[in-house]
């Protein structure tokens, strides 16, 4: 695998996870909590768990909201992930969050989507996800089946402006938008790296993204 992956750490993501996930890849990694530290990197994750006001707080402390954008602006790959997945969106109602803004949308309570939602939040637990515009042939879901399951935790839901955005899906008494792609970016409401063997080859995708024909 060329090229160096790094691994932001913005003190609002699961790191350990991530990083442990990589390295039994294989792939080459480092964790900066400083952008110059990153400058180097050929693609990035962006991981997150937790509150999106204090992760947005913490991304203009460390300056990497603004290392995202210019990243993002330059076409490197870059995989969000869980919050990481909704806080390059416009906004978010968690805490009435003006968040990155690299795609057009907004990220909203499952109670706020549907009043009197009938099923158990956050979401938590396993699903398996429908591919929309060819996403299982090529890029992040190479060699990967829809009948493959991935673990979420999540009570906010990402509602893009632009449906042609969505790669895939998932169902939890709505339909929720589980990978999204603009330009270089690419985003997942579930948490690849605690899926177990179709998570390895999802980020084992990202990792090889660019190399031998392969996009992101």
């Amino acid at each position: 695998m060329k090229g160096m992956v790094g691994i932001i750490d913005y003190k609002a993501g699961n790191i350990k996870s991530v990083e442990r996930a990589l390295a039994a890849l294989g792939c080459q990694y480092i964790i900066a909590d400083k952008p110059t530290d990153l400058e180097k990197a050929s693609k990035l994750i962006f991981p997150g768990v937790g509150d999106a006001q204090y992760a947005m707080e913490q991304l203009k402390l460390s300056g990497f909201d603004s290392f995202l954008r210019e990243k993002v602006a330059q076409q490197v790959p870059v995989l969000g992930i869980c919050l990481g997945s909704q806080i390059v969106f416009d906004f978010s109602e968690e805490g009435d969050t003006p968040c990155l803004g690299l795609i057009p949308g907004s990220i909203r309570h499952f109670s706020s989507i549907e009043t009197n939602f009938p099923l158990k939040v956050p979401h938590m637990g396993w699903n398996n996800l429908q591919y929309r515009g060819g996403a299982g042939d090529s890029g992040l879901f190479a060699g990967i089946s829809e009948e493959q399951s991935y673990y979420f935790v999540h009570s906010y839901v990402i509602q893009p402006e632009e449906d042609s955005v969505i790669l895939a899906t998932a169902d939890y008494g709505i339909t929720v938008p589980a990978a999204v792609k603009k330009g270089s970016l690419v985003a997942v409401q579930f948490h690849p790296e605690k899926s177990g063997e179709p998570g390895l080859r999802l980020l084992r995708n990202f990792c090889l993204c660019g190399e031998g024909g392969l996009s992101c």
